[in-house]
């Protein structure tokens, strides 16, 4: 008898606490299933969010990004033009006024730089931010069809290689590039085989078509002639299998040449970063703290301890990391 007035009573406070309850909770157990609604299908992806508050307004911007979408077309990047346009817009506007805000703060409090010098600074920084963050998602989508453009070129040896075995073994152009679609996903061949393959199988293209397109857009100029005169030679009928073993020969040389001038920078480059990054902040580094010690004069209110933190924490950084992305651009491959 006891257990069940227990169990009465606790639903009957069940039920009261929900009454008072309920109206808060429900629109917030509302909201969440929406935001996970948005989540799934992909709704918050910053693109997403960027072109649903800027996309109407960014028609007088698109001039600006000439030549941007055919670099997106060629990068890859599953982004359409005026979203990636937005969200280019969004990211500045959010570093400028996180930098205008930010720096001033941390200049005038913690350094104790005069508050007047503190807002200039701030001011320049964040349209140095802005500016720099709209140049880096320019560049991005070059440096990511020049990233492709490389492994391209680098495997296309092997790749050629591969594929005149399969057509010496009678296979057809078309499963040709369904094996190289098969292979390792890592290789960036794999990828555009699978597009080829896409384009036949799902869109109702031909072969040759489908090369003709993935030609158009394909970021490596080795890659594109090499498709052309696949093209060429299924067209008028021609030995396939002697083609691309020539082309293999050919580029196998042309990697032999690549990877000996690549040896030859390479040791070029590292005797600029000793010189730079090793020697010269070492020097710097010495001699700011000596005028640390001894109280010497700075640059105007940036005294050698301020000069030191700037060159340790973020000149050598920042130095490092250009000189990684010089190092990945000129790495072939």
């Amino acid at each position: 008898m006891k257990a069940g007035s227990f169990r009465k009573k606790l639903k009957v406070y069940y039920l009261k606490l929900e009454k008072k309850v309920g109206p808060i909770v429900k629109p917030l157990k509302n909201r969440l299933e929406n935001l996970m609604e948005k989540i799934r299908v992909g709704a918050t992806k910053p693109q997403v969010i960027a072109y649903n508050l800027l996309g109407d307004k960014t028609a007088r911007f698109l001039p600006l990004f000439k030549g941007l979408d055919e670099n997106l077309e060629k990068s890859e990047i599953k982004i359409s033009f005026r979203a990636y346009v937005s969200l280019t817009i969004l990211a500045s506007l959010i570093m400028s006024v996180s930098t205008l805000t930010l720096t001033p703060i941390i200049l005038y409090f913690l350094l104790r730089i005069p508050l007047i010098s503190a807002i200039l600074f701030g001011l320049g920084f964040s349209m140095l931010c802005g500016a720099f963050t709209t140049i880096a998602f320019y560049i991005y989508p070059i440096y990511k069809a020049d990233t492709l453009k490389r492994k391209l070129e680098d495997e296309l040896p092997f790749v050629t290689g591969y594929m005149a075995v399969l057509a010496g073994s009678g296979v057809t152009p078309d499963r040709i590039f369904k094996a190289l679609a098969k292979i390792d996903s890592s290789l960036a061949i794999t990828e555009e085989a699978r597009r080829i393959v896409r384009d036949v199988e799902l869109f109702g293209a031909d072969i040759v078509s489908a090369l003709e397109s993935a030609s158009k857009r394909s970021p490596s100029e080795k890659f594109r002639h090499f498709l052309q005169g696949f093209i060429a030679t299924v067209h008028s009928g021609g030995n396939l299998v002697a083609y691309l073993l020539g082309r293999s020969k050919h580029y196998m040389r042309l990697k032999k040449i690549t990877l000996k001038k690549f040896a030859d920078t390479l040791s070029l480059l590292s005797e600029f970063y000793v010189a730079i990054l090793v020697a010269g902040p070492l020097l710097l580094v010495i001699m700011l703290a000596v005028m640390a010690m001894l109280g010497g004069g700075g640059m105007g209110f940036l005294d050698p301890k301020l000069l030191l933190y700037l060159l340790t924490y973020i000149a050598i950084p920042v130095a490092s990391m250009i000189f990684i992305i010089i190092l990945d651009i000129l790495t072939p491959g």
